[in-house]
């Protein structure tokens, strides 16, 4: 699929997301060891979207990822280059542009939406069909929409494709956001980084990959600033330049890792974190029993051998607990002692992975938005399937601690979110293995 470690290669072409693999894990493994977190993979699409304006980028702690992978492939097809140089992706889009994505490569992931904001920007009109990616339940692409046509975007639809165009020339103006879409605020942001004047976003997404996206592009010579309170000020530029840039580092990758070694009662260290932006993950563990320690870039945890219950989590915008952390961290919950309670308030299907961990022997209750995990004393072996990314690694942290060998089909998902994850498990002492 890609180039080794420290080599050159342009991204190949691919046939599809989901690959036709499985994971086989042995559960009972008390896990310990040390784990690098990799790049984020939220924080890199925007990225390599906004990578179409300034000619060539490097993009340091990039990660392998098929969802990278996928942009890069659209980046392709709109006449730019990527390729892989170690940690790094390199991106050169000079030249002329090509407008129109295919509707092949946008159904790949939910996040290709993302690159409207760059191809109008650098172009001046798009044609591009709806995105794919993981089925989480209604996520309209409204709110970039209207937030574009503010800037001066003129939005049609022909047989399933949106037609954009730009008289002109973008031009800032206040957009409000009805809700603090993190897509939204990064389409804006690309967008209006080019535009004539200056573009307020209020009620912006604040999430870090916001900020990483804002680092990048005044890196590249763009006028972005992240107000007190919240709003994003962008004051447009002729052009923007090359230059280097360093993706943080996987925030929900940390989590996932953390309650891979909650729920087998075991000892993790992770390097190259952020601690900051896990304020609002850290204390759900330690209301697990886990003991905590934390420097600004790295996080210890050693488990109890049962875990406590968590009283109730909801998933909110950030600062408050991240959605994608949720499914995790429910796994890690199914073997505590005694009943936890998520809300789930940005994703209406993000409880797709329920079905798949009773099959392993979970006592979880859904009604609407509200999930109420029974723990159990023990989860034993099954056949399931991944649903998507996040329920995907929840049924991954689940199986850690079965008893007996599961089998995880359509691990296609997981490889859209993290990188290497089968290796990184065995190398803190998990029994897995991958298989055609």
């Amino acid at each position: 699929m890609e180039t080794a470690p420290g080599t050159r290669g342009a991204y190949p072409q691919m046939k599809g997301c989901v690959k036709m693999e499985k994971l086989k894990i042995c559960g009972g493994s008390r896990l310990s060891g040390t784990l690098r977190v990799h790049g984020a993979k939220n924080a890199a699409l925007p990225i390599l979207a906004a990578s179409l304006l300034p000619g060539e980028c490097v993009l340091h702690n990039c990660p392998r990822l098929t969802d990278v992978e996928a942009a890069c492939n659209i980046l392709a097809q709109l006449g730019a280059s990527a390729h892989r140089e170690g940690e790094s992706v390199v991106v050169s889009s000079g030249g002329d542009c090509c407008c129109c994505i295919p509707d092949e490569l946008m159904r790949r992931m939910r996040s290709s939406i993302v690159f409207l904001g760059a191809i109008i920007a650098k172009c001046g009109w798009a044609r591009i069909s709806l995105p794919g990616g993981c089925e989480l339940g209604p996520r309209p692409i409204d709110l970039h929409l209207a937030a574009l046509e503010r800037l001066g975007v003129e939005i049609g639809e022909d047989h399933g494709y949106l037609d954009c165009r730009v008289r002109d020339r973008l031009h800032g103006g206040i957009v409000t956001l009805p809700f603090p879409s993190v897509g939204a605020t990064e389409n804006v942001m690309i967008a209006a980084a080019l535009a004539e004047g200056e573009t307020v976003i209020r009620n912006a997404a604040r999430e870090p990959e916001i900020s990483d996206l804002a680092d990048f592009l005044n890196a590249c010579g763009g006028r972005v600033r992240i107000a007190q309170n919240g709003d994003v000020r962008i004051e447009g530029v002729r052009s923007l330049s090359p230059c280097e840039h360093r993706v943080i580092s996987d925030r929900i990758a940390a989590a996932t890792y953390l309650s891979c070694a909650a729920i087998t009662g075991g000892e993790l260290l992770l390097t190259g974190v952020c601690t900051e932006h896990l304020s609002a993950v850290l204390p759900c563990f330690e209301e697990m029993g886990c003991r905590i320690e934390t420097t600004a870039e790295t996080i210890r945890l050693e488990a109890p051998k049962r875990l406590r219950p968590l009283r109730c989590v909801r998933t909110m915008p950030y600062p408050g607990f991240p959605t994608d952390a949720q499914s995790p961290l429910m796994a890690a919950a199914c073997l505590a002692d005694g009943s936890s309670m998520f809300v789930e308030n940005i994703f209406e299907s993000r409880y797709k992975q329920v079905p798949e961990l009773a099959r392993m022997g979970a006592d979880i209750k859904v009604e609407g938005r509200i999930a109420l995990v029974h723990g159990v004393r023990e989860l034993h072996s099954a056949s399931v399937h991944c649903t998507d990314l996040r329920g995907g690694a929840a049924i991954a942290v689940a199986a850690l601690a079965a008893q007996g060998e599961s089998e995880l089909l359509e691990i296609g998902h997981i490889d859209r979110g993290y990188e290497r994850f089968e290796e990184n498990l065995a190398s803190i002492g998990a029994q897995v293995r991958r298989e055609a």
